[in-house]
């Protein structure tokens, strides 16, 4: 095939990913290193070697018939099914007015290669294929080759997409100029054949010689590696490799674990633990990136998109398999968060499978996080080997112990403050930690430190009345976030970070976060204050929907399309969130009622094939922009944890009680506050009461000595610190030592530095200690 010079139109119009609609994922159990992801009924995104990198947009196929011509993505009538509930082979078959065509996905279960099995069925028709590359993660400076194979480069990444039948024409070109889809929409028929496009967002296009056959797209360093495995595997042939394939999946679905409940549910169950299995990486063993897609990709080229591991997720995950029945699949992400841990105990917010940090933000609960999933596998007897996990335990703990209970993000990555839902994880971890320690002290400091925050809860997150509570019926609730202590806390305000700027009273916003206080075994279902914010939940962020009840994430959020349905561009309107429908699920089961209804709303807030989305549609039907009520957005879809979710009420479901409340939480709590023991003096926590029944530990991050007096400054006495655990310092004032008295009073001076801390500080002893109804 002799191609025409230069094509027109270089580098081509701004590159952008395909839309996170998909229909499934899927990748093969074996060696091979490709994930393949479906939408519209044509491959999408295909990630090699990892699941941070996807290297094309998505390969499509133009049917041109004597009627005309049609490109089968936009024609949007076609099925997809899988031989097997627990195999993800997906069996798509597109049918138009005069023609069907019928496709099989397979990636190679020993190759880098993903073979794609072709049927054009009618008369007189001609099938041409269409691929963008992405190669190495973007749509720019991609370099394109036409010849009796499809070929692309960008640099350590390369593709080829060969055929058993080949192609008889073929082209390259520039997107939105000259590719395959403006040949047909300016000419009516390919007409172009030009060689190679360069430098640009590139685009392939080729005349199949046959309408039946094989196509196989191999993934290489180099377009002639690419080629070797393309071919190779078309070599193997497509009934084994296809073979090949479903044995290892159905030996996989034969180990899953699931309790007797409704085919709907069993059957989503079993789809979202194949999601799972599918988003974990194979060249980075244990890491599980949050989605196979991009949020409203069709509108961007972000290079993170979901397609990176968030700690959160990844353990949200892991605790799932755990339900199923997977644990080498839990410890294997145990494996792998200790391997990527940074030294200081934290880890990155997000990164790509090999550990690159994305974004460089600092979220405390992705910190505490990996310490319950190795409490919880230690629980099971299934710490395979326990030595790197405590060490892993004891630098997280270090982390939180010197810079919790703050966070500097909350789980929705927006705000500083002190989060119910983080502020939970971190109770939980460091109770859950205690027992992996060896050392006396660092055990008793994690389970006061744990006391101390937890009777602290509501003075930092909790307001009495406030202006939800009148409207409501309510004397109190929870807020979403607190802002820091020594910025006003509950008299302070919140950034709202998707609403260009504005901010909003903290005591104006509520989310869903303070159900983990009863989730994680802090408060009990039946606690007032518990029952307070939820009805205010219930009435600000539940929505009602054709498939069920779903949550948005907190009133005034931004994070969601438009009101006319245009895409997130960095503002937008909150929509609600399938996972929230879970983690109300969680709540109604601590209190004693069945959540199936909330499982089997989760289970109808699908896409066509039951992939669970980030959030779904709770506007008026929008039907020319595939928006409908109680179904998904344009966020991204599969969401790995809306899946962990869904599995893990399921599993909770069955045994009564949440899968991440730790035995160690729950004997140490009981779901009460503790009502003695020490309170733990910081200046970024500081208070101004200190209860009966409590010492009163002066703490810094340096060696201190405390100057201090009573009752305005009588008895005035120096006192230097000493080693705490985790290299923390402080003098303790017994309950003993404050007998008597009304006031400390106490400054601080650093030895080390030879400074004071150039504040007199003043706490006021309580003699009884009232039940802690909240902030005042």
């Amino acid at each position: 095939m002799l191609g025409l010079s230069i094509p027109p139109g270089g580098p081509g119009i701004r590159p952008t990913w395909a839309s996170s609609a998909k229909d499934l994922v899927t990748t093969a159990l074996g060696t091979g290193r490709v994930w393949v992801t479906l939408g519209h009924g044509i491959l999408n995104e295909i990630y090699w070697p990892t699941t941070g990198t996807p290297q094309t947009r998505d390969l499509g196929f133009i049917v041109a018939s004597p009627n005309g011509w049609f490109e089968v993505k936009r024609i949007n009538r076609y099925a997809v099914s899988t031989p097997a509930p627990s195999v993800p082979l997906p069996y798509v078959v597109h049918q138009g007015e005069d023609y069907q065509l019928i496709l099989e996905i397979l990636p190679d279960p020993l190759r880098d290669v993903v073979q794609i099995s072709y049927q054009l069925i009618g008369e007189d028709l001609k099938l041409y294929a269409l691929l963008a590359p992405h190669l190495g993660n973007s749509g720019e400076r991609n370099n394109a080759r036409a010849g009796e194979e499809l070929s692309a480069w960008r640099g350590e990444s390369a593709l080829c997409l060969a055929g058993d039948g080949g192609f008889s024409r073929s082209s390259a070109g520039y997107v939105g100029y000259s590719d395959g889809w403006q040949d047909f929409d300016q000419n009516g028929r390919m007409t172009w054949t030009y060689a190679e496009a360069t430098e640009g967002n590139v685009a392939l296009f080729g005349e199949l010689q046959s309408n039946q056959g094989t196509l196989a797209l191999g993934f290489a360093d180099t377009p002639q590696g690419a080629r070797t495995l393309a071919y190779a595997s078309l070599a193997d042939g497509f009934a084994s490799t296809r073979q090949r394939f479903i044995d290892a999946w159905q030996d996989w679905g034969r180990t899953l674990t699931f309790p007797d409940t409704t085919a709907e549910i069993e059957r989503e169950a079993r789809l979202s633990a194949l999601v799972l299995k599918v988003h974990e990486d194979r060249t980075y063993p244990g890491a599980m990136v949050a989605s196979l897609s991009v949020p409203w990709g069709n509108f961007n080229d972000s290079s993170g998109g979901y397609h990176l591991v968030w700690p959160r997720d990844c353990v949200e995950a892991g605790l799932a398999l755990i339900a199923v029945g997977q644990i080498d699949d839990a410890r294997r992400m145990l494996s792998y968060l200790i391997s990527t841990q940074f030294f200081d105990g934290r880890w990155a917010q997000n990164s790509f499978p090999d550990g690159r940090p994305f974004w460089g933000g600092v979220q405390l609960d992705e910190v505490a996080f990996p310490i319950i999933l190795a409490a919880k596998l230690s629980e099971r007897g299934s710490l395979a080997e326990s030595g790197r996990a405590v060490f892993m335990i004891r630098r997280a703990v270090h982390y939180i112990v010197h810079n919790g209970p703050i966070t500097a993000q909350d789980r929705w990555e927006e705000n500083a403050g002190v989060s119910p839902f983080t502020l939970a994880i971190e109770i939980a971890a460091l109770v859950g930690a205690a027992d992996f320690f060896d050392d006396r002290d660092e055990r008793m400091y994690c389970l006061s430190l744990a006391d101390y925050w937890n009777e602290r809860i509501e003075d930092w997150t909790y307001i009495d009345q406030g202006p939800l509570a009148q409207p409501h019926g309510v004397d109190g609730y929870y807020v979403r976030i607190g802002p820091p202590p020594t910025q006003c806390g509950l008299r302070g305000r919140v950034g709202l970070r998707n609403r260009s700027g504005e901010s909003i009273a903290a005591v104006a916003m509520v989310g869903m976060e303070f159900l983990y206080l009863v989730r994680l075994g802090l408060r009990r279902a039946t606690d007032p204050r518990i029952q307070n914010t939820l009805k205010i939940a219930e009435a600000l962020l539940a929505v009602e929907t054709p498939q069920g009840v779903a949550y948005r994430r907190y009133n005034e959020d931004g994070y969601g399309e438009h009101a006319d349905g245009s895409p997130f561009d960095g503002s937008g309107i909150g929509r609600a969130w399938p996972l929230l429908t879970g983690e109300r699920g969680h709540y109604e089961l601590q209190f004693g009622r069945d959540p199936l209804p909330y499982l089997e709303t989760m289970a109808r807030m699908t896409g066509p094939s039951g992939l669970l989305p980030e959030q779904v549609w709770d506007g008026p039907a929008l039907p020319e922009l595939g928006l409908e009520p109680g179904k998904p957005t344009g966020g991204a879809m599969p969401l790995v944890w809306a899946h962990a979710e869904f599995l893990k009420l399921l599993y909770a479901r069955e045994q009564g009680r949440p899968l991440e409340l730790l035995d160690a939480v729950e004997k140490h709590f009981g779901g009460e506050p503790p009502k003695n023991g020490t309170w733990h003096w910081r200046d970024d926590t500081p208070f101004e009461i200190l209860p009966d029944r409590r010492d009163f530990l002066v703490e810094a991050p340096t060696s201190f000595m405390l100057h201090f007096g009573f009752d305005g400054w009588q008895q005035i006495d120096d006192r230097l610190s000493a080693p705490l655990a985790f290299g923390r310092h402080g003098v303790r004032l017994s309950q003993d030592e404050l007998s008597g008295h009304q006031i400390v009073d106490f400054k601080l001076y650093f030895v080390d530095e030879a400074r004071w801390d150039g504040v007199d500080r003043r706490v006021r002893l309580r003699v009884e200690s009232p039940i802690n109804t909240g902030s005042r």
